[in-house]
């Protein structure tokens, strides 16, 4: 008998055995009954439900309804909270992350950073919203300080904890983190090869960033911000929480017409929240799109 078959006779299961499960995947079987349970199952309930109507037919009403007035306003303070949030989450976080793996800091400083920053990230919901309340509110530390010490009231110079701005200024305590946490990498695949082959052909620091540095980033940059951007847009504890009704945005919208009120549409909830799941996905359709280009460079 020759090898081939003998190795095909030793390795065809025993008529009557079952065949072995491949122990290594059982690994993931909680994540994947985490995934199933918690995001495959309740989205595939959502996309159903905002095509139905209280019978369980099918009607494209809850989706037309989108776009009423009321509505088309709320999703756009939303998209211009998320966009503001994004935009000043990736300036601020762009510069801490930079400084910390550019500037020449101690590991002291960098290390505690990315730490608070994995914590802070993920640091969101009624926890954050009173923390703001307390620090920024109409009674908050700082305003109270601020009122007695300096004769200055930030209401009346217009910022307000419960406006555009004040969820603006809450969002921003878990977008730059998560920033940090994103850039520090792309940052540290920056090669010094890169530097030192540009000065040798006489290129300044200014140059180096304009056409080597920062072209090289602007993937990982474009595709941070469409995350900052789902990760606020998809933010609706905190919202909820900090604002309650005094803000028209989408999260605010959705629990009004889902909490069971006697004015409340479930299956609209269910189309707000697809219309919400459309925005957030495609923000991170471009989020892995540009990641994966930026991967290719840094390799």
């Amino acid at each position: 008998m020759s090898t081939e078959t003998a190795t095909k006779a030793n390795s065809a299961a025993p008529p009557g055995r079952f065949a072995r499960f491949p122990m290594h995947w059982l690994g993931v079987v909680p994540f994947a009954a985490f995934v199933l349970l918690f995001l495959i199952l309740p989205t595939m309930k959502i996309v159903i439900g905002a095509f139905q109507t209280a019978d369980g037919g099918f009607t494209l009403s809850n989706v037309a309804g989108l776009f009423t007035p009321s509505i088309l306003a709320a999703y756009w303070i939303s998209i211009k909270i998320s966009f503001m949030s994004a935009i000043l989450g990736c300036l601020i976080g762009f510069a801490m992350a930079a400084a910390v793996v550019l500037g020449g800091l101690p590991r002291s400083i960098r290390d505690p950073l990315l730490t608070f920053s994995g914590v802070a990230s993920n640091f969101a919901g009624v926890p954050l919203a009173f923390a703001f309340l307390a620090t920024l509110g109409p009674v908050g530390l700082v305003n109270l300080f601020l009122r007695s010490e300096f004769g200055v009231d930030l209401r009346m110079l217009g910022f307000n904890i419960l406006s555009f701005w004040g969820l603006t200024v809450t969002y921003l305590f878990f977008q730059i983190p998560l920033m940090v946490l994103i850039i520090t990498p792309a940052l540290d695949g920056l090669k010094k090869e890169w530097r030192e082959a540009a000065a040798i052909l006489g290129a300044t620091n200014g140059q180096y960033w304009r056409m080597v540095g920062f072209p090289i980033l602007l993937p990982s940059l474009l595709g941070t911000l469409a995350l900052l951007f789902a990760n606020a847009f998809g933010a609706v504890a905190t919202a909820i929480a900090l604002t309650g009704s005094s803000l028209n945005i989408v999260p605010i919208l959705l629990y009004a017409q889902i909490r069971g009120d006697v004015l409340g549409d479930p299956h609209l909830g269910y189309a707000l929240a697809f219309g919400m799941i459309v925005v957030t996905g495609c923000a991170n359709a471009i989020y892995i799109w540009l990641r994966a280009r930026s991967e290719r460079w840094l390799k």
